[in-house]
């Protein structure tokens, strides 16, 4: 129950983050206006506070980890937003960033 719960703080995590940046990047570079960086700069503070709530309490460990989900979410983020087409190195980058998040999170260690 704990990795479920450390895989679901992730992936909200990545969803404020990614949707933060997105909507910055959507204000500035398209033009959008400081609604949608306003927007953007709300979800990256709660990402902040989101990442706070996994149950390791090893900051380094949280970060690192999260920069593997991180990569795969942008893909998908970019895949579902703006009709981005990954190759198959793109996807098989992404798995590789999640193997190491697995390991970095969830191998067993002698405590």
């Amino acid at each position: 129950m704990l990795i479920a719960r450390s895989a679901a703080l992730f992936a909200l995590a990545a969803l404020f983050e990614i949707g933060g940046a997105w909507l910055v990047w959507q204000g500035v570079r398209e033009h959008k206006g400081w609604a949608w960086i306003g927007a953007g700069v709300i979800a990256l503070g709660v990402y902040g506070f989101v990442a706070t709530l996994q149950p390791d309490a090893e900051f380094g460990r949280i970060l690192a980890a999260y920069g593997g989900v991180f990569v795969a979410g942008s893909i998908a983020w970019g895949m579902v937003a703006d009709g981005y087409r990954p190759d198959r190195w793109d996807v098989t980058g992404a798995l590789i960033c999640l193997a190491g998040m697995a390991v970095i999170m969830y191998a067993p260690r002698g405590r």
